[in-house]
C-alpha cells in the first residue's frame, strides 16, 4: 500500500451538496438487482435509498448502501463516465452493482482539470480519484469502529460490507453512512496495491449503454426546456468576408419566427480565453419556435456580405509570397499548395541539432529525400454544435456538450461581467468531440443570443454551419532527408516540417536520440482560416509521414522495417544522443516486439500486403501492423494488429473499443478526407462531398494487445490514431508498388495507380 495526502478539506468536498442533491445532474442508474418480468426473464433494477449522505465531493452513500459516484470530466465517447467512477469504486471497496454514476457539473472548487482533451482524463485524475475513494472508505471504517467499539485496524471491507476481526458481526456501508459524513477528513490515506485491484482491470459495461441504444435523452440536442426557443446562425460564406445587410422584416413575418438580428460574439474589447477560437464573430441570427421553422427562415434570409479589408490585405500578401498573379485577397487550396511547396521550408528555424549533420550529408554516398503533405480537415462530429442557454443580467444557466467547461465559464464571465458563482454550466454527453468542442464559441453565441432575447434558447448548428465554420485541422508539409555511406550506414537525419498555420514537428521524438547527426527545422505560414486541435494534434500527420519515411529508408538500406526501428531504439536506450528525448526507448521497442510476435511478422501469406508503424504520443506507445489486399484497385483491409503500452488499463473492453475506433478513424482520414477552398469558400459542406470511411472499408478484424507493466495509466483516446496512417501507407506500397506521400491517398489511387505484378 502507498499513502497519499488527501490534500482537500471538508469545505471543498461538501461544496457540491447543492449540485448533488438538487436534481440538476444528468445521471444514469446502472441496473444492478434482478427481478423477474412477465416474460420470466430477469430484469436488473436498483432500489434508490430514502436518504443520501454526502461523504465527499466525489460520492454520496444512501441509507441502503447504494453509492452515487460523480464523474467529473466531460464524456465524449472515451468512456470516462464509466472508467473514472470505477477508480473511485475500487478504493472505496464497494460492490459495483450498487453504484449509480452521475455526470458532475462544473465545480472547480472540488474537481481539477474538468476538461476532455489531450488523452489526460484518467492520467491526470488517477491519484485524486483513488484518494477520493480511499478517503471515503477510511471515514466509513472510522464510523463503523466507533459503532462497534473497536479499533479501525480490526476492520476490513469487501463490496461495501464491513467485517470485524474475530467476530461474525458485519455492517453495510449504508448503516454507517450518516455517521461517516461527520467524520473529519483524514490527513492521509492508504491506497491499494495494484495486485489487490478487484474493479480496475476488469471490463464493465458503459453506464450510459441502455440510454444510448434506446434513444433516451443524453445529448445536447436532446435538451428540452419549458419556454425554450430555437436559434440558428448565418455566417459569412467565405473566410475573408463579413456581414453587411439582410432582409430582416421579410423573414420575421414567416410562421413561427420570433426575431432576426445580428450579434457580435466577441467584441474587440473582450479578453479571450485560448478556447475562444472563432472565424466569424459577427453573425446573423434567426430565432423561432421550432427547428423546422427556423431552418426555413434561414433559407429565406438574404444576407449581403462584403470583403473584410484586413483579411483581404493579409491574404494578398500570402498570394504574392506564393508568386500568384492577380491577387484576389481570398485564400484557395492552390495558394496553400504553392506556399507549402516553395516558401515555408526556406524560412525554417533550427529547433534541434545533434552532432554535425551538415558534414554527414556532405560526405554521404547517397541521400534519400522524400516530402509528405496533408490537407485541412473538418472534425465532423456526429452531433453538430449546439448549446442551451438561459442568460439574464444576473445569472447564466448553460447546458450542453463542451470539452472545456472551465474555460467556457471564464469566457461567459468576461462577456457579461458576471461573477463565476453566477454561472452554472452543466455537461451533457457529447456525440463526438475530437477537439472540435474544445473551442466554446458556440456556447458563448448561445449565451449572447439568450441574453439579447431575454429568453431561454437552444442554439443548433446545421451540418453545413459546422463544416464551413473553420476550427479545422491545419494543413501540413514535411520533408525528410537521410544520408547513407557506401555501406548503407545512416550518417545523418534531417526533418524540415511546417504547416498552415502551425508546424507539426516534435523535435525531441524518435528518431531523435538515435542518430549521431540529427537536424530538426520548423516553420509556419499565416492564414485567415481558423484552426484548432484535431484528434492527436500534429501527431495525426507527422507520425504517418515519419513512419512512411522510416519504412522506405529501411528498404533502401536493405533492412527489415521492424528490426531497423528496433536497432535505432536500442541505440537510443543504450547510448542516447542528447538529453531531451521525450520517449522511453525500452517501452517504444516493447510495443514493436509485441506486435511483431502477435502478428506473426515474416510468416504472412504472399497474397497479403503488410505495413508496420509505431509511434509515441500522449505519454503512450502504439505499434500497428495492417494486412491488406487490393480489389478492383480498392484497398481491402483484412486485419490490423495493435500493441499498446498505456500503463494500467482501467476497463479492458472500453480500452479495446477506443483502440479500434482510433484505428478506423485514422485509416478513414488518411485515405479519404480533405477540406479544400476556392476564393475563401470551403468546397465541402456536407457528407455528399466530404468523404468519410464506410463500414465496408473498415478492417474486417482488429486485434488489440496491451502491455502489462503496472505503470500508472497514460493516454489512450488519441495514441492509436496517428501511427495507423503510416501502416496504411506502407501496406499500400507493398500492394501497389508505389509510395504514397500525399493525403488523402484515394486521390493518388484514383489517378491511375495499379496493383503491382
Amino acid at each position: 500500500m502507498s499513502k497519499v495526502k488527501t490534500g482537500i478539506g471538508r469545505r471543498s468536498f461538501i461544496k457540491s451538496v447543492s449540485f448533488a442533491g438538487g436534481g440538476l445532474l444528468i445521471g444514469f442508474n446502472w441496473l444492478a438487482c434482478k427481478r423477474p418480468t412477465e416474460e420470466g426473464v430477469e430484469e436488473m433494477v436498483l432500489e434508490m435509498p430514502e436518504e443520501w449522505f454526502e461523504i465527499n465531493g466525489y460520492l454520496k452513500i444512501g441509507d441502503n448502501g447504494v453509492v452515487t459516484i460523480f464523474s467529473p470530466n466531460p464524456e465524449i465517447g472515451q468512456n470516462v463516465k464509466t472508467s473514472m467512477p470505477m477508480i473511485v469504486a475500487e478504493e472505496l471497496d464497494v460492490d459495483w452493482d450498487k453504484v449509480v454514476v452521475e455526470q458532475a457539473p462544473l465545480n472547480t472548487d472540488i474537481f481539477t482539470r474538468q476538461l476532455a482533451g489531450g488523452s489526460q482524463s484518467i492520467r491526470q485524475g488517477w491519484e485524486s480519484l483513488r484518494m477520493a475513494g480511499a478517503t471515503a472508505r477510511h471515514m466509513l471504517l472510522t464510523a463503523a469502529a466507533t459503532q462497534l467499539n473497536t479499533d479501525i485496524s480490526q476492520l476490513s471491507v469487501d463490496k461495501g460490507i464491513i467485517k470485524q476481526a474475530g467476530s461474525e458481526q458485519t455492517l453495510e456501508y449504508g448503516a454507517v453512512a450518516k455517521a461517516a459524513a461527520q467524520v473529519p477528513i483524514p490527513e492521509e490515506v492508504e491506497l491499494k496495491d495494484n495486485k489487490d485491484f478487484k474493479i480496475i482491470g476488469t471490463s464493465r459495461k458503459n453506464v450510459d449503454a441502455k440510454k444510448i441504444v434506446t434513444g433516451q435523452p443524453l445529448y445536447g440536442l436532446d435538451v428540452q426546456k419549458e419556454g425554450m426557443l430555437i436559434a440558428m446562425i448565418v455566417q459569412p460564406p467565405a473566410f475573408g468576408m463579413q456581414f453587411k445587410t439582410m432582409n430582416v422584416e421579410t423573414v420575421k413575418s414567416m410562421p413561427g419566427i420570433v426575431d432576426v438580428f445580428t450579434i457580435d460574439t466577441y467584441p474587440e474589447d473582450m479578453e479571450k480565453e485560448w478556447s475562444d477560437v472563432a472565424a466569424f464573430s459577427k453573425l446573423a441570427v434567426v430565432v423561432g419556435e421550432s427547428t423546422w421553422q427556423v431552418m426555413q427562415a434561414k433559407k429565406a434570409l438574404e444576407v449581403e456580405w462584403e470583403m473584410n479589408p484586413e483579411l483581404v490585405e493579409k491574404a494578398q500578401i500570402l498570394e504574392k509570397s506564393a508568386g500568384m498573379d492577380g491577387a484576389s485577397g481570398m485564400e484557395s487550396s492552390e495558394i496553400h499548395a504553392n506556399l507549402l511547396a516553395t516558401l515555408g521550408g526556406k524560412n525554417a528555424e533550427v529547433v534541434r541539432k545533434d552532432g554535425d549533420p551538415e558534414s554527414g550529408f556532405k560526405n554521404a554516398t547517397r541521400i534519400i529525400e522524400r516530402t509528405y503533405t496533408c490537407p485541412f480537415l473538418a472534425h465532423n462530429t456526429m452531433e453538430p454544435m449546439n448549446f442551451f442557454a438561459d442568460v439574464t443580467d444576473d445569472k447564466a444557466d448553460l447546458l450542453g456538450p463542451i470539452q472545456t467547461p472551465e474555460y467556457a465559464e471564464k469566457s461567459v464571465s468576461k462577456r457579461f461581467g458576471l461573477d463565476l458563482d453566477k454561472i452554472d454550466i452543466q455537461m451533457t454527453r457529447m456525440g463526438g468531440g475530437f477537439g472540435r468542442r474544445l473551442y466554446g464559441h458556440f456556447l458563448v453565441e448561445a449565451a449572447v443570443i439568450s441574453h439579447k432575447m431575454g429568453k431561454p434558447i437552444k442554439l443548433v448548428y446545421t451540418r453545413e454551419d459546422d463544416m464551413t465554420n473553420g476550427v479545422y485541422r491545419p494543413a501540413y508539409h514535411v520533408t525528410y532527408r537521410a544520408a547513407l555511406d557506401e555501406n548503407n550506414k545512416l550518417l545523418a537525419f534531417h526533418v524540415n516540417a511546417g504547416g498552415i498555420p502551425e508546424s507539426p514537428l516534435f523535435a525531441d521524438r524518435f528518431p531523435a536520440g538515435a542518430v549521431d547527426n540529427y537536424l530538426a527545422e520548423s516553420w509556419s505560414i499565416d492564414t485567415n482560416i481558423s484552426v484548432g486541435a484535431f484528434r492527436a494534434p500534429r501527431s495525426n500527420f507527422i507520425a504517418g509521414a515519419e513512419q512512411s519515411f522510416l519504412d522506405e529508408l529501411a528498404e533502401e538500406m536493405g533492412q527489415d522495417p521492424i528490426q531497423f526501428r528496433l536497432d535505432l531504439l536500442k541505440r537510443a536506450k543504450d547510448n542516447p544522443v542528447g538529453e531531451k528525448n521525450d520517449y522511453d526507448a525500452e517501452r517504444y521497442a516493447g510495443v514493436l516486439e509485441l506486435v511483431r510476435e502477435k502478428s506473426g511478422w515474416g510468416n504472412e501469406s504472399n497474397e497479403v500486403a503488410r505495413g508496420v508503424s509505431a509511434y509515441y504520443c500522449h505519454n503512450s506507445y502504439v505499434a500497428q501492423i495492417l494486412d491488406m489486399s487490393m480489389n478492383d484497385n480498392k484497398p481491402n483491409i483484412h486485419k490490423v494488429t495493435c500493441a499498446v503500452d498505456c500503463g494500467i488499463v482501467v476497463n479492458p473492453d472500453a480500452a479495446k473499443n477506443m483502440v479500434e475506433g482510433g484505428t478506423i478513424d485514422g485509416i478513414g482520414h488518411a485515405m479519404f478526407s480533405q477540406m479544400t477552398f476556392d476564393e475563401g469558400v470551403p468546397q465541402h459542406k456536407n457528407f455528399d462531398t466530404y468523404r468519410l470511411i464506410r463500414h465496408s472499408e473498415a478492417p474486417k478484424k482488429i486485434d488489440v494487445y496491451f502491455v502489462e507493466n503496472g505503470i500508472d495509466p497514460t493516454g489512450l483516446g488519441e495514441p492509436p490514431f496517428p501511427p495507423i496512417m503510416g501502416a496504411l501507407a506502407n501496406a499500400l506500397y507493398k500492394a501497389t508498388g508505389k509510395r504514397f506521400y500525399n493525403q488523402p491517398f484515394i486521390n493518388e489511387l484514383n489517378s491511375g495507380v495499379k496493383v503491382k505484378g
